[in-house]
């Protein structure tokens, strides 16, 4: 509720949030927003995902993601099943390495990873 609360805050004028649902040991993210000005709302389902660390850098790596608009999916399709760097202002490093800590991948996506 309060990542709800949060995000529209931010957003106000350019999107409402209406639904987020996170399942960290299941991997798992739903969205359900709304842009300002357009009928339906965007879906977006992501499955899979985890934040892996190595010296000080992370990445962003994901392995499923679709959403309502055939669009979206189709660039989900060319951005899941990589690893994408994430690029840490140094007053935010020490967050990142709690989420790193929060979402470390399965060894399987590591050794994945390395290769």
């Amino acid at each position: 509720m309060m990542v709800v609360w949060t995000t529209n805050k931010i957003l106000k004028g350019i999107a409402h949030l209406i639904d987020f649902e996170l399942d960290i040991d299941a991997r798992k993210v739903y969205v359900n927003i709304k842009l300002e000005g357009e009928a339906e709302s965007i879906e977006v389902w992501m499955n899979d995902f985890a934040i892996a660390s190595k010296d000080n850098a992370y990445q962003l790596l994901i392995q499923d993601a679709q959403s309502n608009r055939i669009w979206l999916t189709n660039i989900f399709g060319h951005i899941t099943g990589r690893a994408w760097d994430i690029p840490v202002p140094p007053k935010f490093a020490s967050y990142f390495k709690l989420i790193a800590d929060l979402f470390q991948p399965a060894p399987i996506a590591i050794e994945q990873l390395s290769s």
